[in-house]
């Protein structure tokens, strides 16, 4: 059974850092590509940074290069996301979830978790 489930998520300041962790259970990175996607109110929910199954390959919105870094630790079988220099436009919901192809990081993938609310104030 696909399970992912996030944490980490709060309230920060402009300029501050998180970092949000995702566990998973039933597959390995082996298995599926995974990403991280966020959906603010009144937004769609879109694609933040997306990572090919063995994590060979990486795809990051525009909005994030720079700022953001998503990395695995194998072993834990966990997803990680370093959220730095956060800006209040990046006040969202944050979902992990697997999927077949890192290529399209949208918001179409099967797999998801319940998601953890980052806000950054100004």
């Amino acid at each position: 059974q696909v399970q992912v489930v996030e944490s980490g998520g709060g309230l920060v300041q402009a300029g501050g850092s998180l970092r949000l962790s995702c566990a998973a259970s039933g597959f390995t990175f082996d298995d599926y590509a995974m990403g991280w996607f966020r959906q603010a109110p009144g937004k769609e929910r879109e694609g933040v940074v997306c990572i090919s199954r063995s994590g060979g390959s990486t795809y990051y919105v525009d909005s994030v290069k720079g700022r953001f870094t998503i990395s695995t630790n194998n072993a834990k079988n966990t997803l990680y996301l370093q959220m730095n220099s956060l800006k209040p436009e990046d006040t969202a919901m944050y979902s992990c979830a697997a999927g077949e192809l890192y290529e399209y990081c949208s918001g179409s993938w099967p797999y998801w978790g319940q998601g953890t609310q980052v806000t950054v104030s100004s």
